[in-house]
């Protein structure tokens, strides 16, 4: 790795206005993974992110609550840092956008581009509250839809129908602070030239390394009819600072929130004697700088603010990482629902390891959207990080531990022992690679498989039965699946850092890093050293610990995700008895299409032994094309109640490995004929 780069690098600034939910918490453990991951490869990062506090939606909630705007968001400031810090997620500096700061450098780059001659004044016609005596903001508009008549629409955009409109559009509009009907009223505001900047931007954003080429592609309809000019004023009254220069005009939130981020530069500069934010954010400032953020606000980082910046003559990014959104369950979180879950209602029940490791065995590297689905939560946790990786370390050191074993490791062995550790070693660039392009998934998924490659070995050895007849054979095993555990404790550190240090202290062995796995030879313990005392990594979840997250009923399409596999899992907890009423047959799909509408899944015409061939509708369609299906044996579930999925009845499921998605892998029924029993 470049162990001189410095990087410096941001979350999306979270908004003062209500507590932090599970879905920020996706961006929040996905930025933090990476700062752990680049420090552990031994480079300098500077981790930053801020509160962001103004905006009429904070002013009216302050003002339902009896309290002023400043006292407001110091509540809700305390307690995301709380929430963050309660996840392991770490930031060097955590500002706010109402700071001495923030308002130093929205005045300077305000008057950078003044001199520039790319701010112009406009009149706007804009909705007035006379009772109120304020302009309202779109979103303090409600009414009937235009487009589909669906009432108690926002005024600019339904959330019923998706469509757009201007305010005036609306029908019947009413103010969403008296309930009456606006007035239309003219104010001057003052624009920035966004439109003077349109070829520069779109050389910016068809740079790969800049972002993510298939949203840059979406940014392309803005550019259709030119650029618009951008709005960067609002009138009093409005929690924000007030524009130099202006009568009862203040910065839009929009132009001071991003600022945010050079004002938390600034305050980590002078917290540790690092001169200034101009240091880092000045034109040709040796620093990679990133953002982090979700595709809904895309437009903000990825055409305004690097114009800002270009025209402030300020360092524009060098990339901005871009995640989706997190639905629960299949479904976008709703409070009506019961899927709108807070952290830290998680952290009362759950360890938050729990939550890191799934969302990092989810995240790829593009802004695909992510589903916390509460049974697959539990099952995949259970299954890979309890079962597999926890209880490898556990029952290596454990027999270690043992009395006749002493805590003594075996001298370095010239067997199978050495292969295993050396092919762990081997993969460590291919994860290395996948974690410094943000593709947690893949890194994640070869992690898994050294894991199960060792407890493969352990069962192979069974030195808990070797011991009895060769005490220094068994001893020579265990040492060496406990390197590959202190190979996993270096790997998985950025990913669940505390249980990487329980590893660590375990093995009675220093920290392990990215940095000093890319020089590690066999051995890397001191095979003289004793181990620790070993406990269990981390205890298994509870299905009702889970599901007292949900506040509504978990569907029973829910609880049934993957069931057949859930059935096959080793820590499904099922009697014999419930397995054996899983029929399996051999398949052969004979034809294949995608499903309209749902992009996931495939209908498959599949031969299962009886005189007409079955319909089955499978999720596979991330991994497989329908053409790359057909003519496969695979091994189907026969005894599945039908279900009616996208209006075709399915008779039946594929079995299939992986974590999911586009990592889903057909299990192979091999030369055997279709209809045959799988036992």
């Amino acid at each position: 790795m470049r162990g001189n780069r410095k990087t410096l690098i941001t979350s999306a600034l979270p908004y003062a206005n209500g507590s932090i939910h599970l879905g920020h918490m996706v961006e929040h453990i996905q930025t933090d993974i990476y700062v752990r991951f680049l420090r552990s490869c031994g480079e300098e990062v500077i981790a930053l992110c801020a509160s962001d506090t103004h905006g009429t939606p904070i002013e009216l909630k302050a003002r339902e609550n009896g309290v002023a705007p400043e006292d407001w968001v110091a509540r809700f400031h305390t307690e995301h840092q709380k929430d963050f810090a309660d996840f392991d997620v770490k930031y060097d500096a955590y500002h706010s956008t109402h700071s001495p700061e923030n308002k130093y450098y929205a005045e300077l780059i305000y008057g950078r581009l003044k001199e520039a001659g790319l701010i112009e004044r406009k009149d706007v016609e804009q909705a007035y509250d006379e009772k109120a005596q304020r302009f309202l903001p779109d979103r303090f508009i409600r009414g009937t839809c235009p487009n589909c008549n669906s009432p108690d629409q926002y005024g600019d955009a339904c959330e019923k129908c998706g469509a757009t409109y201007a305010p005036k559009e609306l029908k019947d509009p009413k103010s969403a602070i008296t309930g009456l009907p606006p007035v239309w009223k003219s104010s001057l505001h003052l624009f920035f030239k966004l439109s003077q900047k349109g070829e520069y931007l779109k050389s910016v954003i068809a740079n790969p390394a800049f972002m993510n080429q298939g949203l840059a592609a979406q940014l392309q309809q803005f550019f259709k009819n030119g650029l618009a000019d951008w709005d960067i004023s609002r009138d009093g009254p409005y929690f924000g600072f007030a524009i130099p220069g202006e009568a009862n005009k203040f910065f839009y939130v929009w132009l001071d929130a991003p600022i945010g981020y050079i004002a938390s530069t600034e305050l980590w500069a002078k917290q540790n004697g690092k001169g200034s934010a101009l240091d880092y954010w000045n034109e040709g400032a040796q620093v990679r700088t990133i953002h982090n953020i979700g595709k809904d606000i895309v437009y903000f980082h990825c055409l305004f603010w690097p114009a800002v910046l270009s025209a402030a003559k300020l360092k524009v990014p060098d990339h901005v990482q871009i995640h989706g959104h997190l639905t629960v369950n299949g479904e976008k979180m709703s409070k009506t629902r019961g899927t709108f879950i807070n952290a830290r209602p998680y952290l009362e029940k759950l360890d938050p390891a729990y939550l890191r490791f799934y969302y990092a065995s989810l995240l790829g590297s593009g802004p695909e959207d992510i589903d916390f689905n509460v049974h697959d939560f539990r099952m995949r946790v259970n299954a890979e990080l309890v079962n597999n990786l926890g209880n490898l370390a556990n029952r290596t050191l454990s027999l270690l531990a043992a009395e006749d074993m002493g805590k003594k490791l075996a001298p370095p062995s010239t067997a199978d022992g050495k292969k295993l550790v050396e092919t762990a070693l081997a993969r460590v660039p291919e994860i290395r690679a996948a974690f410094d392009s943000w593709d947690y998934r893949a890194g994640m998924k070869a992690i898994l498989e050294l894991g199960h490659a060792a407890n493969q070995f352990l069962t192979v050895h069974a030195p808990w039965k070797q011991k009895k007849t060769d005490l220094e054979a068994a001893r020579s095993a265990l040492s060496d699946a406990a390197e590959v555990v202190y190979v996993l404790g270096a790997l998985l550190k950025p990913v669940v850092p505390k249980l990487a240090d329980t590893l660590f202290r375990q093995l009675n062995a220093p920290e392990l890093t990215y940095q000093g796995l890319a020089k590690a030879q066999y051995p890397l313990l001191k095979r003289d050293n004793p181990i620790g005392e070993p406990s269990p990594l981390i205890n298994r979840m509870e299905e009702a610990q889970v599901s007292s997250l949900v506040q509504a009923p978990v569907p029973e399409s829910v609880k049934s995700v993957r069931p057949a596999m859930a059935a096959a899992a080793p820590n499904a907890e099922i009697e014999y008895g419930d397995f054996a009423k899983v029929t399996l047959k051999v398949g052969k799909v004979l034809a294949a299409e995608k499903v309209v509408k749902a992009d996931k899944l495939l209908k498959l015409t599949v031969e299962v032994g009886e005189p007409t061939p079955r319909t089955i509708v499978s999720g596979i369609a991330e991994a497989y094309t329908a053409e790359q299906v057909v003519g496969k044996k695979v091994v189907v579930v026969m005894n599945l109640k039908p279900r009616m999925l996208k209006g075709i009845e399915s008779k039946g499921m594929l079995l299939t490995a992986g974590p999911g998605g586009k990592d889903l892998v057909l299990i192979d029924a091999g030369a055997m004929t279709p209809g045959a029993e799988v036992k």
